[in-house]
């Protein structure tokens, strides 16, 4: 197991060197080609200052030349300067704001499991009555619903009507609060439903009508016999869930003025700060495949009967 595991892990960091190099060389060449310069928004900038700015840069470099020297500060692990923020380098600038978008995004996938799991077990155990009914309505809602229009609706509610957390901003707890609710919910109600689908499948096999048969409490039957085997598809879901909560707090970031990842790679989109734009790019594609080698780790320690 140990050297199947290792062999397995192997592979899986080559083809993630692969597709880093595929994800880099798409997102260098899309950036060039898109209209538009990093200088343009630039008011009155004289010919000689935005030569020497291009000069700077290597934009007066062929294509072919400043891909050489991307991919070349690649390899030694320099994503390059930024464009727009001045003698700051990407890699500043993500060592800066990555902490505070990985905060809000493992309080979200916290949220997200914990509430969502619960939720579905309990709808399960409930099956087919009003809690079970009031649930799934919720959860529907939950997925119908996106996340930045609930969090306006919680900005609109608990900041201005009923002034009870801060706007924006982060930092303290109650700055934390509703940005992660509406982080979450989403992730909450997909959660909840997937819970309760693969609960319901597990309690209706024949040993848990065997254990029903010993005599045991319905509360043993759920966590001691039914709730490892019910866990397992949730567990596979949280690998992309976790990186579609990184890529999401995006738009949350934004809504609640976080200075996260997000914030910067929306405005590094707006600015055409390219290097800033493709070093997110390939911080999110770093963190969706490594996540999901995570959880396909976990998943063959959960069910046995998943071989690596």
């Amino acid at each position: 197991m140990g050297q199947s595991l290792a062999a397995y892990i192997l592979r899986r960091c080559a083809w993630l060197v692969i597709v880093l190099f595929i994800i880099a060389t798409a997102s260098f060449f899309l950036m060039r080609f898109a209209p538009g310069g990093p200088f343009d928004k630039e008011r009155n900038l004289p010919v000689a200052i935005e030569e020497n700015l291009n000069a700077k840069y290597h934009l007066d470099r062929s294509l072919g030349v400043q891909y050489a020297i991307y991919m070349g500060g690649l390899v030694r692990g320099d994503l390059g300067p930024s464009f727009k923020y001045r003698n700051r380098s990407v890699n500043d600038i993500i060592a800066q704001s990555l902490p505070i978008s990985l905060t809000l995004g493992v309080y979200a996938l916290a949220f997200a499991f914990i509430v969502g799991v619960a939720a579905g077990t309990l709808a399960a155990v409930k099956k087919h009555s009003g809690l079970d009914f009031a649930t799934m309505t919720v959860a529907m809602i939950g997925i119908s619903l996106p996340n930045f229009v609930l969090g306006l609706l919680l900005l609109l509610l608990f900041c201005f009507k009923l002034p009870l957390f801060p706007a924006a901003g982060w930092g303290s707890p109650g700055q934390m609060v509703l940005p992660v609710l509406s982080l979450a919910a989403p992730f909450v109600a997909y959660v909840a439903r997937l819970m309760r689908a693969s609960m319901l499948d597990v309690l209706s096999q024949p040993y848990i009508r065997t254990a029903r048969a010993k005599g045991l409490s319905e509360f043993q039957i759920v966590f001691r016999h039914a709730f490892k085997n019910a866990i397992t598809p949730v567990i596979s879901f949280m690998g992309p869930a976790a990186a579609a909560i990184l890529t999401g707090s995006v738009v949350i970031e934004k809504t609640f003025a976080i200075p996260g990842l997000g914030t910067h790679f929306v405005n590094a989109a707006l600015n055409r700060d390219y290097t800033l734009v493709m070093g997110t790019v390939l911080l999110y594609s770093l963190l969706l495949v490594v996540f999901n080698l995570v959880v396909d780790i976990l998943y063959s320690f959960i069910d046995p009967r998943v071989r690596i």
